[in-house]
């Protein structure tokens, strides 16, 4: 981690000569080639050439500690899949040993500067593999995640709703870091991957020198049942839906779908802030993200749906978390409607 953070606070820092504020924010983000890597670093990257803050960023962060770390004041800026600040206002999933009464103080000390979704949830194998499906699971080994948060749980969900088949029983689920999971893919000792993925997904494109890969999307007559229309209304997770056709092709890749409709639920995540950050400094963080919203969507071929610049995405119902109210302030002076369930 000391070598990542160095390395990618020294490549920030080169551009912060360019920034009049001594502000140094320090911020905390997924592995490289992700939608929150790319998000954060190019919020980074926009901040300091329009004199904003300086930024040191630590990448290949777990979710689930950076949100606690943002909370304890520990960091200022973190990315946080929205259903983990629900997870942390209860005390549950990973943060059972946190307590109820803990993890509501916590997530009371966050707030929101923009959402966004990480892309969809799909399984994906090998040609060669025995798995040519969702109903080729049971039995299996399948990589469904990093060793705790919010992917893992999300995988190991919508694997029992479409397979039904239950991590531990009735499959072998085998969890890793995210920066060993190339190596997992490739070396054979699993038969599908049960991943979060985007469009192009780049764990996909780096492993497919292995061989071709079959990538499927959630059958549309399980799509439509009650139990995955009950999943996407989940905190922090929305419907994922789009024509295959507006997708760019990668060889050795096929995707699959009845009807040429990708379909999965897909995790909002934000960038979180401290309730007591500066409120011209979230403002003017959030008033860049508005302003450069094609930057952030053009970044990567990935980014192109993810929905940076949508305002409200996951956030109401059972969230806990609204935005900043610097953000608030941005929002309505670029004459954009704020939800009145998202504002502090």
């Amino acid at each position: 981690m000391i070598k990542k953070l160095i390395s990618v606070g020294v490549a920030l820092g080169l551009l912060a000569s360019t920034a009049s504020s001594q502000t140094l924010l320090s911020a905390e983000t997924g592995p490289a080639g992700t939608v929150p890597f790319t998000a954060m670093t190019t919020l980074a990257e926009i901040a300091i050439a329009e004199g904003i803050a300086n930024f040191q960023v630590a990448d290949g962060q777990t979710a689930t500690n950076s949100l606690q770390n943002l909370a304890e004041g520990k960091t200022d800026v973190s990315i946080s899949p929205l259903i983990l600040t629900f997870l942390l206002s209860k005390g549950a999933g990973p943060y059972a040993k946190i307590g109820k009464q803990k993890g509501a103080e916590l997530v009371s000390n966050v707030r929101v500067l923009h959402t966004y979704n990480y892309g969809g949830f799909g399984l994906f194998a090998y040609n060669s593999s025995s798995v040519k499906g969702w109903d080729d699971v049971a039995g299996k080994t399948i990589l469904n995640g990093p060793p705790r948060g919010a992917a893992l749980t999300n995988n190991r969900g919508i694997l029992q709703i479409v397979s039904g088949v239950e991590d531990g029983k009735d499959y072998k689920g085998i969890q890793v870091n995210w920066g060993q999971m190339p190596k997992t893919i490739t070396d054979g000792s699993v038969d599908a991957m049960m991943l979060p993925v985007t469009f192009p997904d780049t764990r996909i494109t780096r492993t497919l020198s292995a061989g071709d890969m079959t990538l499927w999307s959630i059958p549309k007559d399980v799509w439509e049942g009650e139990r995955m229309k009950k999943y996407v209304k989940s905190p922090g997770t929305n419907p994922l839906v789009f024509d295959l056709k507006d997708l760019p092709t990668v060889d050795g890749l096929t995707i699959v779908s009845e009807d040429g409709v990708w379909r999965s639920p897909t995790t909002v995540g934000a960038e979180v802030v401290h309730k007591d950050m500066d409120f011209e400094m979230a403002k003017a963080l959030t008033a860049a993200v508005i302003a450069n919203s094609d930057t952030f969507l053009k970044k990567a071929p990935y980014m192109a749906t993810t929905q940076v610049g949508s305002v409200g995405l996951g956030l109401c119902g059972a969230v806990p978390v609204k935005y900043h109210p610097g953000s608030v302030a941005a929002y309505e002076e670029a004459g954009i409607t704020v939800p009145d369930c998202a504002k502090p």
